[in-house]
């Protein structure tokens, strides 16, 4: 019976024997006659064969077995380490193909050689393989559960590190630069592979996994006074405050430069004290909320035909650079260039320190992240009985549902490797054995389980269990509290809808949903909503019969409805000012919005 061909899913003919045809595609494929991303499935319940030549699927490579054994050999090996052969060779010579994930149907792939057996048709380059370079990173990996194996892959890429090596002459949009950058002690390939040690984004912390009165649930964590005050994830933030002179339409253009006092918005002297005869700020000046980094002025937004000719100073409008909201900071670098468009460019980079504060994100590479909740002084600290203090006291409780054995391997590798002087291989699917680590960890002088006797640093007295206490890779998230820290009472409220202003910058309101607005129910607190749903309160005029906004006639000081005059009744109805503008918007539509009144009594 013949078999039907697709070639890119589309019938192509028919062939007699489609398991043979399949072959020797595959064959001519590996003799390097075919290109290699050409791709053949057989489907054993259509009995069809599909051959895959299109663009954007995605390809892995694999090394082919033949027999129950691998093609790629000892002397192969030796040979790319020599760089006598390299990768295209290997694939040139049908040794390693790439398979997409119709081909791999048909194909039995093994995770090591060892697993090999006459059935399987290929063995995996690396078991690292099925994950990415990121969740590569994690040591132990495997001991994880899936779901916190990729948010540890995530939160890694918001770590604070040394970002990159030329970060001094960048102006890049909010950075962060941790101060003391270190390489982990347990370590993976990928590590090594994406060069690490040239990038590393943590640190090494002592690490003691416990409760301290309390203060640790919930996923917080507890730092050591004493390890901040020597530099424990010290970072410093830069900003760039960037400004340009614009060309506008009649030859008008803004000007970088100190405004003058008859310019409109002129602030005071104080705000300007730090800019110097061309308008731009020094650098090393320390600069607060309100002190303007780069003056400018512009051109007036609105001209009617006569202003055109007769542009004086006083017409012109401050449009300066400015601290914003709660922001303070140094001024690190000062850049003068132009634009594409040959416009005067001024780019300004700030610099502030960050200190671990409570509020603080920190995370293992294990998706156990949480945020400082104390940070304790460094006399109360628990120590063990060799006078080593933790850096860092994390709950025990963060284990049993995450589910991330790998935390608590990486603590024991971590631990061996500090006292061996070596770096430990935590690999997924290749990480050193934990029985060897505990052994190696006894000779050292220590339990094998990783756990010492602890002292209170309050009272000495020694805790009555025995404490996992030992080093960990942990990471700074660029979630710090002071970028987030917003509150307000009264403040700037919108033109249009007379609501407050949004963004924390902006002194804005923070927004009530509906769910937040439960939670208020739910704590009795319900008249608090009185308050908080009537920032935009307005009393509007309403005539009663008509239904419609009634007309203040100032100069008589009287009301009247535009349907019945000053004989109908006018009553002052309380709402919100977002509707009184969606009313108007119906009457723009020729809508007649009619309100119908019901006695209050």
């Amino acid at each position: 019976m013949a078999t039907d061909v697709f070639i890119n899913y589309k019938f192509s003919g028919k062939v007699k024997d489609g398991q043979a045809f399949v072959e020797r595609i595959i064959s001519e494929r590996r003799m390097n006659r075919l290109p290699r991303d050409v791709n053949v499935f057989h489907d054993p319940r259509t009995g069809n064969v599909y051959v895959e030549t299109s663009r954007g699927r995605a390809v892995r490579p694999l090394v082919v077995v033949k027999e129950g054994k691998s093609t790629l050999t000892k002397r192969h090996a030796e040979q790319l380490i020599k760089n006598e052969i390299s990768w295209s060779d290997l694939v040139k010579q049908g040794i390693v193909e790439y398979l997409d994930s119709s081909e791999e149907e048909n194909a039995y792939v093994a995770f090591f050689e060892k697993d090999l057996t006459p059935e399987h048709t290929h063995l995996e380059v690396s078991p690292v393989d099925i994950v990415g370079v990121a969740t590569g990173l994690v040591p132990f990996g495997n001991h994880n559960q899936g779901a916190r194996l990729l948010q540890g892959s995530k939160n890694q890429k918001q770590g604070i590190g040394f970002y990159a090596a030329n970060f001094s002459v960048r102006m890049d949009m909010d950075t962060n630069l941790l101060h003391y950058p270190q390489v982990p002690i347990v370590s993976t390939i990928l590590h090594d592979l994406a060069q690490y040690d040239k990038h590393p984004s943590g640190q090494n912390v002592m690490v003691a996994i416990m409760s301290f009165q309390g203060f640790n649930m919930e996923d917080a964590i507890i730092l050591n006074q004493g390890s901040v005050d020597r530099g424990l994830a010290r970072s410093h933030y830069f900003k760039p405050m960037i400004a340009e002179e614009l060309r506008y339409s009649g030859g008008l253009l803004d000007e970088i430069g100190t405004p003058d006092k008859d310019v409109k918005g002129y602030k005071s002297e104080r705000d300007y004290r730090f800019l110097e005869d061309d308008g731009i700020i020094f650098p090393e000046a320390t600069v607060h909320e309100g002190d303007v980094v780069i003056g400018k002025t512009s051109p007036p937004r609105f001209l009617n035909s006569m202003d055109e000719y007769n542009l004086a100073t006083s017409s012109r409008r401050e449009s300066s650079m400015s601290m914003a909201h709660g922001q303070e900071g140094t001024v690190d670098m000062v850049y003068l260039t132009e634009n594409a468009e040959g416009n005067k460019l001024i780019q300004v980079r700030l610099r502030e320190q960050r200190i671990p504060e409570m509020g603080d994100k920190f995370t293992s590479r294990h998706a156990q992240k949480g945020v400082v909740s104390l940070i304790v002084p460094e006399v109360d600290v628990p120590f063990t009985s060799t006078g080593i203090k933790p850096d860092i006291i994390f709950s025990p409780h963060g284990i049993p549902s995450r589910m991330t054995v790998g935390h608590l391997l990486e603590l024991l590798g971590g631990k061996v490797g500090a006292l061996g002087g070596r770096y430990i291989d935590g690999t997924l699917f290749q990480e050193e054995n934990e029985k060897d680590m505990r052994q190696e960890l006894l000779s050292y002088g220590f339990k094998e389980n990783g756990t010492e006797t602890m002292y209170n640093g309050t009272t000495g007295e020694e805790y009555k269990v025995q404490i996992y206490v030992g080093p960990m890779y942990y990471l700074r998230l660029k979630h710090q509290v002071r970028n987030k820290v917003h509150s307000r009472a009264r403040g700037p409220i919108q033109l249009l809808t007379r609501q407050p202003t949004e963004g924390r910058l902006k002194e804005g309101g923070l927004r009530l949903g509906e769910m937040e607005k439960d939670t208020f129910v739910a704590h009795g607190a319900s008249l608090l909503l009185k308050e908080r749903f009537d920032s935009d309160r307005t009393i509007l005029p309403i005539s009663e019969e008509a239904g419609i906004t009634a007309v203040h006639d100032t100069r008589r000081d009287k009301y009247f409805c535009p349907v019945n005059g000053e004989n109908a009744d006018i009553s002052n109805i309380e709402m919100s000012y977002a509707f009184k503008l969606i009313l108007d918007e119906f009457k723009s539509l020729c809508i007649y919005p009619k309100l119908e009144l019901k006695s209050k009594y």
